[in-house]
């Protein structure tokens, strides 16, 4: 069991019982991300915006590990990345650039999830991208969108094109250098990055057998997104973040701190 590195106490007295939920929620999916192995080690973020007009978000303290992040030592920022609430804890400006650019253009977005796994960029790397060739495939591939890599994300004049090759989906291929996700909520965002993950997993591994590959025909993959609703019951993450939160309580609670 991890112990949370860092932790301010008397954080939750100063913020809303909103914010302290939202900020539990994102503490336990970066410790998710820690436990099934998405992290590159401290060099992503998981992004979400507190509810409001103030577009104030929570990021993760930069340099502390995936599996360190707890509820109370979440950096609160502005969209430019400028500390609302005083922490002791560094943030990164530049590793806020992608995320910035989705909260900006997309106001249905809560959160924002961006990871460097081998496979995700491994199927990032080829030239046609994610292949209809498992089932997880099909429930993204019809908000599937792909953009350039322009080198690492320092820049603010990348953020427009990155906006504009997002537009109104839900999954990012960012090219050479991995996944990106977003959700109208912490539980959406991590379901959608679970399945991109294991699509990319699968799609890695079936190439590797070195046999044709048996494509998903359009029709099929078009009504997918119908058939996930079905199965969550038209709850979406909501219907598998209460276990997940479960089997962390049961091995890993230091988040909620």
């Amino acid at each position: 069991m991890t112990t949370p590195a860092f932790t301010d106490p008397d954080l939750r007295r100063h913020v809303s019982a909103e914010e302290w939920q939202l900020r539990t929620d994102l503490a336990a999916c970066y410790r998710l991300v820690a436990m099934h192995g998405w992290s590159d080690l401290v060099f992503t973020h998981i992004t979400a915006r507190i509810p409001g007009p103030e577009h104030h978000f929570l990021i993760n303290p930069y340099g502390l590990a995936f599996d360190e992040v707890c509820a109370s030592n979440l950096v609160k920022v502005d969209g430019s990345c400028n500390k609302v609430i005083p922490s002791p804890h560094p943030v990164n400006p530049a590793g806020f650039v992608i995320h910035s650019a989705v909260h900006a253009a997309r106001e249905d977005v809560q959160c924002v999830i961006h990871t460097h796994t081998r496979a995700g960029v491994a199927v990032s790397a080829q030239r046609d991208g994610l292949l209809p060739i498992s089932q997880q495939s099909t429930f993204v591939l019809g908000s599937l969108t792909y953009h350039d890599y322009e080198g690492v994300a320092f820049r603010d004049d990348e953020k427009p094109r990155l906006q504009a090759d997002l537009g109104t989906s839900n999954f990012l291929m960012l090219r050479n250098h991995g996944l990106l996700v977003c959700g109208q909520s912490v539980a959406d965002a991590f379901l959608s990055m679970y399945i991109f993950e294991s699509a990319c997993q699968i799609q890695v591994s079936a190439q590797a057998g070195g046999s044709a590959l048996t494509l998903v025909p359009r029709p099929i993959i078009d009504g997918v997104a119908q058939a996930m609703k079905v199965q969550t019951g038209g709850m979406g993450g909501a219907f598998v973040w209460p276990s997940l939160v479960r089997k962390l309580d049961r091995t890993d609670p230091g988040y909620r701190q």
